[in-house]
């Protein structure tokens, strides 16, 4: 156990050692030190009439001259880091011989010299001895009494750690939230609902023999409202919230976290009816036996296989609700979310159009707003983003009205904060203007074909202005939100994401490499339609690949990296891809050819003016969406 926590322990030792050095010079200041000189300038100092007093003791004769006189210094003299040259005598002392006459005293008496019997030192104060005798002693007492109180306050931190570190909140909590405060995710909303009745009035229930769900997962992506969800529950059921995060379970001491599960529960039983809430349930709730060098003894199953154990011992009477967050439930042990512990599996998902536009009333309640905020409009802007992005998009905007010394925020405000969070924050990068050209024809070929092309998205905003690693940006938006694309939507995407391409050649003959992103997108799309979507006639409704990603969704039916088709199938498919991208090039060079005067003048004017919305390019270029 390390008892020195940093430079502290010296700097009060230090400070300890200079006071008392201070009390004991400053306010108990030592006696001049008498020196010591020869008996024969001691009687030729008397007969030149400049001793005041002398006094004796035994063989030793101590006096005071009336003016100082100077000696030469030597090695036997009072000396210090500063004494250098001769010594100025005040204070004398000097040993009388054995061998002197008897007539000293009469000699004093002739020049008037007083005689005591006492020293001409003052005693020593008895606090000062008390200081010079003990100091030492007190500092060293007051130095191991420091060091025993760390000592024991670092023990009784070990003894701790078996307590949980849950927060604690109640009915009387400043930050309470309720279902008023949460929006967008009504149909999760609803599911809780009968969680929060039954602890305002569990006789309604127990009455006919049922009982509350003794866990409720909360399943949603990150973002969602999961973590608000569950404190507008305690909110509304006014009990004790006792809030941790699993991570929180785990320590590098074996059984800690265990006891943590224990004393959380315990907290919980106390103070019941109350709600339990352990957010990324999966940092502890991992299936057992899955992890390398994992086993019965390691610290998170510990901890798993106690908290197993009081969920299986509640009692149905005991009014206590375990709520868990996670967004990998894929991952979770079987054990955990069988019958009797988590019964409830409520899925918080994204918000749509209209559940946006209510997160966005919540956020903006202490906003000032400008007239031409349209939070509909807002809403049909960003899809896809939850709530948490639009808490962000809001406080964004709110900067950025401040930072323009703006009164209230604006439907511009809204815009750029948007823009700035997709893409982000817009860079002052220097273009030449042949590159700033180029990058002009090419977001002009990505804004035709989104208008030209049957069922495209409208174009909400056409930019040159460079954010993140985009030279520029041509946002498109969709009308509504979408849970379900055709074919031909699809195909519709792929030839516009070519449309910048197909600028450049169009007009200079060759290509770049700013078109790196485009082309993903589109082998990416194309891919998914021949190998998930089976939208090839050639392959048929055969799915080659399944869902990217892991979260929320159920483990590969196959190993990573293995294929579940044959080479020949593999060949196919390549070939469906490239046919689908082949085509969808040549309509995107067609159309732009159609409308190259377009292309010209929607090019011109952002050369201009950098930053096009949708009425200005449809003025521009005279044309409507299809």
């Amino acid at each position: 156990m390390t008892l020195n926590r940093g430079p502290n322990v010296w700097v009060i030792i230090g400070a300890l050692l200079l006071l008392n050095f201070l009390i004991v010079n400053v306010f108990f200041p030592g006696q001049p030190q008498l020196v010591e000189v020869p008996y024969t300038l001691f009687r030729d100092q008397v007969e030149a009439g400049n001793v005041v007093r002398v006094a004796t003791r035994s063989d030793v004769l101590q006096g005071e001259f009336a003016e100082p006189v100077t000696l030469p210094r030597d090695e036997t003299m009072p000396s210090g880091p500063f004494a250098s040259g001769p010594l100025e005598v005040t204070g004398f002392s000097t040993t009388i011989p054995a061998f002197v006459d008897p007539g000293l005293e009469s000699l004093l008496l002739e020049y008037d010299v007083e005689i005591n019997a006492e020293s001409l030192e003052t005693p020593r104060n008895p606090l000062l001895t008390l200081l010079l005798s003990f100091g030492p002693t007190i500092l060293l007492i007051a130095l191991f009494w420091f060091m025993l109180s760390r000592m024991r306050g670092n023990m009784g931190g070990a003894m701790q750690m078996g307590q949980s570190k849950a927060k604690r909140f109640d009915d009387s909590a400043e930050d309470r939230v309720t279902f008023d405060d949460v929006a967008g995710i009504d149909e999760a909303e609803a599911e809780l609902a009968e969680i929060v009745d039954f602890l305002k009035n569990p006789e309604k229930y127990t009455r006919l023999g049922g009982f509350v769900p003794r866990g409720v997962l909360l399943v949603g992506a990150p973002g969602t409202g999961k973590t608000l969800l569950a404190k507008a529950v305690a909110g509304e059921s006014g009990v004790p919230f006792f809030s941790m995060n699993a991570s929180e379970f785990v320590e590098m001491i074996v059984g800690v976290g265990a006891s943590r599960v224990r004393d959380l529960f315990r907290q919980a039983r106390e103070a019941a009816p109350s709600i339990i809430f352990i957010d990324e349930l999966d940092a502890i709730g991992r299936a057992r036996g899955q992890a390398q060098f994992s086993g019965s003894n390691s610290e998170q199953e510990q901890a798993l296989n106690q908290m197993l154990t009081e969920m299986d011992g509640f009692s149905t009477t005991e009014n206590v609700i375990v709520l868990a967050a996670t967004n990998r439930p894929d991952v979770l042990d079987p054990a955990l979310l069988r019958a009797g512990r988590f019964d409830r599996r409520v899925t918080v998902q994204p918000p749509d159009k209209f559940g946006r536009e209510k997160i966005l009333e919540v956020h903006t309640r202490n906003v000032p707003l400008a007239d031409d905020v349209d939070l509909a409009e807002v809403a049909s802007t960003t899809p896809g983003l939850v709530g948490a992005d639009l808490r962000n998009l809001v406080n964004e905007a709110a900067l950025l009205a401040a930072g323009q010394s703006a009164d209230k925020v604006s439907m511009r405000h809204f815009l750029d904060a948007f823009e700035k969070i997709i893409l982000g924050p817009a860079r002052s990068l220097y273009l030449n203007p042949e590159d700033r050209e180029r990058v002009a024809y090419h977001e002009a070929g990505h804004a035709i074909l989104g208008i030209v092309v049957p069922g495209a998205d409208p174009v909400s905003r056409v930019t040159i202005t460079p954010r993140g690693q985009a030279l520029g940006v041509t946002w498109q938006r969709p009308e509504e939100d979408r849970y379900n694309y055709s074919e031909d939507y699809l195909k519709g995407r792929i030839i516009g994401a070519l449309g910048g391409r197909a600028a450049e050649e169009l007009i200079y003959g060759d290509r770049t490499t700013g078109a790196e992103n485009d082309i993903q997108q589109v082998t990416r799309m194309a891919r998914g339609m021949v190998m998930r979507w089976g939208m090839s006639e050639k392959i048929g409704p055969v799915a080659l690949e399944e869902s990217g990603g892991n979260f929320l969704g159920s483990q590969p039916s196959y190993p990573p990296g293995a294929k579940p088709y044959s080479e020949a199938t593999a060949s196919l498919a390549d070939a469906e891809v490239h046919r689908i991208v082949s085509e969808s090039w040549q309509q995107a060079v067609e159309l732009l050819s159609k409308y190259r005067n377009e292309l010209e003048a929607l090019t011109r004017a952002l050369l201009e003016q950098e930053t096009l919305d949708e009425q200005d390019v449809l003025e521009i270029t005279g044309l409507q969406h299809v």
